[in-house]
């Protein structure tokens, strides 16, 4: 058995990449390097990768984060520039004991040294939003709320499980702004005894409900993936919401070593893709809490 699943339409043809090599009897983890990479790789998508969006300073700043879950063992990389896929560095770090997790300077050094391949991350396109934003902001510059990280869950023949995520950030971000995409237990969490999660979204909010690791604790007690995310968004939502605030944009995915999956959001839609023995489709969650169901790319059409 073999299954993946990933955040946003976006995901939807490196998943397919990732599903092929599944069922070819490859790792989860290669097969979710696979996923990403294809995101990273397209300057389309402008919170990932190559063309995503600039922080204030006109700087591309990249996240990325892997975890394996049979060892527990995780890799990342946060602030990091020029790094053509970042996956592929936080997956190396993933076999450290220490030093796992590494930032800006630092994390670009070890790339260089692992042979990774460096490019300049930023677009014509990305630069024009970037100065188009200066100028509208005019001296109050403030982070753009919207946007999207490529998470990837998967589980291989073998039953082992492994997570990966990778982001650009906010738009218009703090230089130095880290997300939750990165951070273990909030961003991403594989334990293949209980199952994975991931999280996109605004992570200053995704950080306060260390949702990842929530959802695979919930699975862990007997939740289907499906439960585990919604109990696990409806227990941060009523909390923020005690405290006089609304829910804000947080969308979640699960994978259950059995290859069951779920997801999660607050949002009016959020697709998603998940593969599995029938192929890989895409699908629709919906914060009314309707039933999660197999849609087509024209009814996502406007949806990233």
């Amino acid at each position: 058995m073999n299954a993946i699943i990933g955040t946003w339409k976006m995901c939807y043809d490196g998943l397919c990449a990732g599903h092929a090599l599944l069922a070819g009897g490859a790792s989860a983890g290669d097969a979710i390097v696979r996923a990403v990479t294809a995101v990273e790789d397209d300057p389309a998508y402008t919170s990932v990768g190559y063309g995503g969006l600039p922080a204030s300073d006109g700087r591309v700043l990249l996240d990325a984060a892997f975890m394996d879950g049979h060892t527990l063992r995780l890799g990342g990389v946060m602030g990091v520039e020029n790094v053509r896929n970042p996956i592929r560095a936080a997956r190396l770090l993933c076999g450290r004991e220490t030093n796992c997790l590494l930032c800006g300077r630092g994390a670009e050094q070890f790339s260089v040294e692992a042979g990774l391949e460096m490019r300049d991350m930023r677009t014509e396109n990305a630069l024009r939003r970037w100065r188009e934003a200066v100028q509208q902001e005019a001296g109050r510059l403030t982070a753009y709320r919207g946007h999207d990280t490529v998470c990837v869950l998967a589980l291989d023949e073998e039953g082992r499980m492994a997570a990966g995520t990778s982001t650009s950030g906010l738009f218009m971000k703090a230089p130095g702004r880290v997300g939750d995409s990165p951070i273990v237990g909030s961003g991403f969490y594989c334990d293949e005894r209980y199952g994975a999660a991931a999280a996109t979204g605004l992570g200053e909010d995704i950080m306060r409900g260390c949702l990842s690791y929530e959802i695979v604790s919930r699975m862990r007690a007997g939740d289907s993936p499906a439960d585990a995310c919604s109990g696990a968004l409806a227990s941060l939502v009523e909390r923020k919401r005690s405290l006089g605030e609304d829910a804000g944009s947080i969308s979640l995915i699960a994978l259950s070593p059995n290859g069951e999956y779920g997801a999660a959001t607050t949002l009016s839609v959020f697709p998603f893709a998940a593969g599995g023995a029938d192929g890989v489709a895409l699908y629709a969650a919906r914060a009314d809490g309707s039933p999660i169901r197999a849609v087509t790319a024209a009814e996502l059409e406007g949806e990233p």
